[in-house]
Formats: structure tokens, sequence, C-alpha cells
């Protein structure tokens, strides 16, 4: 047990298009259930721009890391 405390904690990178899009689809789930959204057709421009946004953080994110 002792040699588990001496270890460095080991974080691992976070994925940033996997965040956003979990996100993106619970906001928009609960939009649906709470009656907010009214056309279905209104989903389709938000499920595309809500996904170029995460996208576009992913791809930023990692220019920074530097990978």
């Amino acid at each position: 047990m002792r040699r588990d405390l001496d270890r460095p904690r080991r974080l691992h990178r976070t994925d940033w298009m996997a965040l956003l899009s979990g996100i993106l689809f619970i906001v928009l789930g609960i939009l649906i259930l709470t009656r907010s959204i009214k056309d279905p057709l209104v989903l389709l421009p938000l499920v595309v721009t809500g996904l170029g946004f995460s996208g576009l953080v992913a791809i930023i994110a990692r220019v920074f890391r530097g990978k």
C-alpha cells in the first residue's frame, strides 16, 4: 500500500470534443423534454453548429498542446 502513495498521480488530457458534444446533447435533451423547442427542424442546425464549435475547440486545444 505504501508504494501507491509514493508514485506521482498521472493525469490525462481533457477530450474537449467528447466533453462539449456530451454537454450539447444533454442540453438539447433537456430542451426537448421541457418542450422549449417546438419545431424539430430547429434541432438540425443546433446540432451541426454545436458539433462544429466543439470540433473547433478540440482543434485549438490540440494546437496549444503541441501535439
